[in-house]
């Protein structure tokens, strides 16, 4: 295999030990182990520099990879490999012939790097992150009430669409005091719920005890406190946005579906398209392209690769709303797709053109531009009318088609 990287080193991570292996012109191969306490890896870093080391490959283990990677960012090429690409070769079964066999694959230019984001990017995305984690933990902690409620027999989740709205929340806390009836509380409900009093009253007749209440006071508490929490979040993401990244976050803002989650989508794939040579790379990346998997000229299964999960859940989420906007490209190309493809297809596929006009909006500065609803019946304008016809003809009609004025 020919060099070409002159001096490398091959990098085993662990959650407590780092098997670190060197080669490359005019220093003799040598293979040493180290702790992941920090200053052991600024022992390694120095050891590394003294050799002349330029390349460093290690494998994505978990998350432990990180601080690794932190301290050697800034004096080599750090290139993190996917292990699912070198670690099925026979008879490498320890830590030393796993990091010695990164560095020859190295040395080679047979491993690729992942796409590791910069300190800025990385940093968003660890707010936007968390951020979906506090809602999961609030959104559960909604669904824990709910269900103490309906423990002590208390429907209102079948009257009111929002539990946790104005009408729901004075309602549970006058359950807590104990002092209201059920007609008494009815009476609190506000807008469209006051329609349906009769119905509600008859809702809020239960049996609560002490040990519901105990219940919903001690799940009102943690939801109190993650919304705090969440609060503080999005203002750590704003500000990021702000100082970073305020023209890309407006630029995508303009996309219908995307607007306030513009942050999500520049935490997961940044902001330099140029490190994703097409939009189909970006694609594959993020696990929105349809596999190729073909042997002995059978295709086998197509599924999607994993990618991205954090953004190919959201740009999911993305086509569902959507989906739901009527008179735009996007809704149209769903409707267009859902009669023959299902829907969890057309989810991905109306995801795929979010997240290319996302890449394409960053990479060359421009704002989204909507098609109208009207533009995939106007590119297929004659397949259209020669399709009616056809029918129109089947069922014994003489058809003649003339352009509207």
């Amino acid at each position: 295999m020919d060099i070409v990287v002159e001096r490398g080193a091959g990098l085993d991570v662990h959650k407590h030990s780092v098997v670190a292996c060197i080669m490359g012109t005019g220093i003799k191969k040598e293979i040493r182990t180290y702790s992941t306490m920090t200053n052991d890896l600024i022992r390694l870093k120095a050891w590394l520099k003294e050799h002349g080391i330029t390349h460093v490959a290690m494998e994505s283990t978990g998350v432990y990879w990180k601080p690794v990677f932190n301290i050697l960012e800034d004096a080599f090429e750090v290139i993190l490999v996917n292990a699912r690409h070198v670690k099925h070769v026979p008879g490498r079964k320890t830590d030393v012939q796993d990091s010695e066999w990164l560095c020859r694959l190295l040395r080679s230019g047979l491993v690729r790097g992942s796409f590791i984001p910069p300190k800025e990017v990385r940093e968003l995305r660890d707010l936007t992150r968390y951020k979906r984690k506090l809602i999961q933990t609030i959104t559960a902690e909604k669904q824990r009430v709910e269900k103490v409620l309906e423990d002590a027999n208390i429907k209102l989740s079948s009257i009111a669409s929002n539990t946790f709205g104005m009408s729901g929340s004075l309602i549970i806390q006058e359950l807590l005091k104990g002092d209201l009836d059920a007609e008494a509380m009815a009476e609190l409900s506000k807008g469209r719920l006051r329609n349906r009093k009769e119905e509600l009253k008859e809702a809020l007749v239960g049996k609560v005890e002490e040990h519901h209440k105990r219940m919903i006071r001690t799940s009102l508490e943690h939801i109190k406190a993650m919304e705090g929490i969440l609060i503080t979040v999005e203002q750590k993401i704003q500000q990021q946005i702000d100082l970073h990244f305020k023209e890309e976050f407006k630029l995508l803002k303009t996309v219908p579906p995307v607007k306030d989650s513009a942050s999500v989508v520049i935490a997961e794939m940044g902001v330099n398209m140029d490190l994703f040579p097409t939009e189909d790379h970006l694609s594959s990346w993020a696990g929105m392209s349809p596999g190729n998997n073909e042997s002995a000229g059978k295709k086998k299964s197509g599924a999607t690769t994993h990618g991205n999960l954090y953004l190919k859940t959201i740009l999911t989420e993305f086509a569902w709303i959507a989906s739901k906007m009527k008179g735009t490209y996007l809704h149209s190309k769903y409707q267009s797709l859902i009669g023959r493809k299902g829907k969890k297809k057309t989810l991905v596929a109306v995801g795929h053109k979010i997240l290319i006009s996302c890449y394409q909006i960053l990479k060359y500065k421009v704002p989204y531009k909507e098609l109208g609803a009207t533009y995939l019946d106007e590119r297929k304008k004659e397949r259209i009318a020669r399709s009616y016809i056809k029918r129109l003809t089947s069922l014994g009609y003489a058809v003649t088609v003339k352009e509207a004025t």
